[in-house]
């Protein structure tokens, strides 16, 4: 059962996804704007934000770049919602930080599945009753990537990661030297039931790029190779 932040300007709709968020065993909270919701995330844990884009104050964009700011909510995953189908309006929203992006009017079932979706990669990996989790620690190239942890070092310093940025640099890192496509990134990174978009691929790398390369201009360890795709530079483990 995970406990949700709705805000929603429109009462109707946020007592839509609460309703259907109940029917799954999930409580929520709902709010009509943004700086109302922001305080509340503050004040409480919460396992994931459902964020309108358009709202009044404080808007779901600006929301969810101060919930990616703070240390207790920089890692709960964010879906925003929102009337605009522009794709520039989708990559603003994913650069914002969000993990996805949902444009009305939405079915409901769409909704729920990425509810699901999120929720599931949030968690920690399942291991067997009784059992201790194993260390799945990857070392490459200055990186340290700690799955059971959720967590990212670059050069000895703890950097915060989405969880769709830790799947992908989580896949190439494990891979260097192999190039991937969108597509094949996709399918490695979340499987056939992901609502990812090629386009979102690019983002997400751009902001990996900004956390762990020195330069993002000219990076390093997450590579381009035109009109294929994306690689980790192929380097010996450290």
């Amino acid at each position: 059962m995970a406990h949700v932040l709705v805000v929603d300007d429109e009462p109707h709709i946020g007592e839509l996804v609460s309703l259907h968020l109940s029917f799954e065993g999930h409580t929520s909270d709902r709010f009509l704007d943004g700086r109302a919701a922001l305080e509340a995330a503050r004040a409480q844990a919460y396992d994931l934000f459902i964020v309108d884009v358009m709202l009044p104050g404080l808007d779901g964009v600006a929301l969810c770049r101060a919930l990616r700011q703070q240390p207790s909510t920089r890692r709960v995953p964010v879906l925003l919602l929102t009337a605009r189908r522009d794709e520039t309006d989708k990559v603003l929203g994913l650069d914002s930080g969000a993990d996805d992006y949902l444009t009305k009017p939405f079915g409901v079932r769409e909704l729920m599945a990425r509810v699901r979706a999120l929720l599931r990669r949030a968690l920690p990996a399942p291991h067997a009753p009784g059992e201790m989790p194993m260390a799945d620690v990857l070392r490459r190239d200055g990186l340290e990537i700690d799955a059971s942890r959720h967590q990212v070092t670059v050069d000895g310093r703890v950097i915060d990661t989405t969880a769709h940025e830790f799947a992908v640099l989580k896949v190439l890192a494990s891979n260097p030297g192999i190039v991937f496509s969108r597509e094949a990134l996709i399918r490695r990174a979340w499987g056939p039931d992901t609502h990812v978009t090629e386009r979102s691929v690019d983002t997400i790398v751009k902001r990996l790029r900004q956390k762990i390369e020195s330069n993002p201009a000219e990076p390093e360890r997450l590579l381009t190779v035109w009109g294929v795709g994306y690689k980790f530079r192929d380097v010996a483990s450290a």
